[in-house]
C-alpha cells in the first residue's frame, strides 16, 4: 500500500483516539527495524497541550515502553537530520551554488551542486517513512557534501551527538503525556 494511503488509514485510526477537544496535530511514519512500521501521532488539546499514541501497522495502539522509545528515536533522529543536513534550507543553497556559478565559476563547483542534489534526494520529498538506513543516507549524503566544500569539521556530526539531549527530552516527554499507561 502506498504511504500516503497508509498514512490515512493510521490518521482515520488516530482520531478514535483522541479526547475531547482534541485533534490529531501530525503523523510520523518509522520503522526503527524492518518490518516494525509504527506512527508517532501527536494530540493537540483546545489549551495546547500535547499528548501523544505511537499506532502500529494495524492502527491499533502500542504499550511496549521500548516499542515507543525506538520509534520516538528513530522519528526525532530522522527529522533533526533532515532539518540540519547541508545547513537546513537547501533549495536556497542550490541557488546559491547557481550564482556562484554564474558569477564565478570556481573549482569544484560541479562537485558541490552534485552533492547537494544527492542530499536532496536522500532526504526526499513528503510522505517518508523514518528508518536507520534513511539517517545513514542523509549522513553519508551530508558528509560528502561536507567533504566537497572543504569542511574540516562536520556541523551535521555536531549536530548530531547534539540531538541526543533533543531526543531524550522528547521521548520523556512523549511518556509523560502517552495516552495509556506504558509497559
Amino acid at each position: 500500500m502506498p504511504l500516503t494511503e497508509d498514512l490515512r488509514r493510521v490518521a482515520e485510526a488516530a482520531i478514535r483516539y483522541a479526547g475531547p477537544g482534541e485533534e490529531v496535530a501530525g503523523i510520523v511514519a518509522a520503522e526503527p527495524s524492518a518490518d516494525s512500521r509504527a506512527y508517532l501521532c501527536a494530540y493537540r488539546a483546545e489549551d495546547g497541550e500535547t499528548s501523544w499514541l505511537v499506532l502500529d501497522g494495524e492502527g491499533k495502539p502500542v504499550a511496549d515502553r521500548a516499542r515507543v522509545r525506538e520509534t520516538v528515536s528513530i522519528a526525532a533522529l530522522v527529522e533533526l537530520a533532515e532539518e540540519t543536513a547541508g545547513g537546513g534550507d537547501l533549495d536556497e543553497f542550490r541557488s546559491q551554488l547557481v550564482g556562484l556559478r554564474l558569477t564565478e565559476n570556481p573549482a569544484g563547483i560541479d562537485e558541490a551542486e552534485e552533492a547537494t542534489l544527492a542530499l536532496q534526494e536522500a532526504i526526499g520529498g513528503a510522505p517518508r517513512v523514518a528508518t536507520p538506513e534513511r539517517l545513514d543516507a542523509i549522513g553519508a549524503a551530508t558528509l560528502r557534501l561536507e567533504r566537497v566544500l572543504g569542511g574540516a569539521d562536520s556541523p551535521f556530526a555536531v549536530a548530531m551527538k547534539e540531538a541526543t539531549a533533543t531526543v531524550d527530552k522528547l521521548t520523556r516527554d512523549v511518556e509523560a503525556a502517552y495516552k495509556l499507561p506504558l509497559e
